[in-house]
């Protein structure tokens, strides 16, 4: 037998033994929503040190249009290892094909905010060892879950303490006939208030300064660009204190994929201060 090679082999196992005992673990939720009436699933991340003895932050992590909750987790398995080097728990719920996290006022069959920041943090809290106030719960997502991402931060600041947005679309007027928000809003052009009750840019004077922990990216060349330099030129106006970044790139995966690295490090600053 040959000595070295059988040391060698009893060395990887014990290696991948190891690995997969200091792995995150990936849960799928089903939780029910009473304002919707219907069943919806929600990837929950684990990290490896997860503890029903310890308490734990939540990243809700939101997918993009015509997405849906195993969108991060299929096509960026990496925030697995976030959640392991942060030691927090990331959750990734389903806002629908093109429900935009809003609680429609045209249709009861689409109540996303309400399903988001009531029942899911409900169920999350009851289902796993969590910081259950606003110092231990950040938000954030790409695109259509960028924008979800700061509506539901802005009017919600008695649940997250942080948020943030990638590639986000943070003016919903510029897609005024795209994306399907008309038939979660109506019209732009019969119910412009209602959108402008909807719209991130709009909601700005809820702010006050350092009262929500801020982070935003777009790449240079997407398309949602003009709208977040424009966020950022207003949050600066109201000096609201804010992380905004410009990196190479469009609206793409490969670009969130490095994007979120940054994001979560921000939170993970965030909720190790507030601790």
């Amino acid at each position: 037998m040959n000595t070295k090679r059988t040391i060698g082999l009893l060395l990887l196992c014990a290696t991948t033994l190891v690995l997969k005992a200091n792995a995150a673990t990936i849960d799928t939720a089903l939780t029910h929503s009473a304002a919707m009436n219907k069943d919806l699933k929600a990837v929950v991340i684990k990290p490896a040190d997860y503890s029903a003895e310890k308490k734990y932050p939540v990243l809700y992590l939101l997918h993009g249009f015509s997405g849906n909750y195993s969108d991060w987790i299929k096509k960026v398995p990496a925030i697995s290892q976030l959640a392991d080097n942060y030691h927090m728990l990331i959750v990734c719920p389903d806002g629908n094909f093109a429900g935009w996290y809003f609680d429609s006022p045209m249709n009861k069959e689409w109540m996303y905010e309400t399903y988001i920041t009531n029942e899911l943090v409900s169920y999350i809290d009851k289902h796993y060892a969590t910081i259950t106030n606003r110092k231990g719960r950040a938000i954030t997502g790409l695109s259509m879950g960028g924008h979800g991402a700061f509506f539901l931060a802005f009017k919600h600041q008695d649940i997250f303490g942080a948020a943030g947005s990638m590639s986000g679309v943070v003016d919903i007027r510029q897609f005024a006939d795209s994306y399907g928000i008309e038939q979660v809003l109506g019209k732009y052009s019969e119910h412009p208030d209602v959108w402008e009750q909807h719209c991130v840019v709009s909601l700005i004077y809820l702010l006050k300064p350092n009262s929500l922990a801020l982070t935003f990216d777009c790449g240079y060349d997407d398309g949602m660009y003009n709208g977040n330099q424009e966020l950022h030129e207003k949050l600066l106006e109201r000096k609201i204190p804010h992380d905004y970044t410009v990196r190479p790139g469009g609206h793409s995966w490969e670009y969130w994929a490095n994007a979120v690295n940054y994001q979560a490090l921000f939170f993970s600053r965030y909720f190790n201060n507030k601790r």
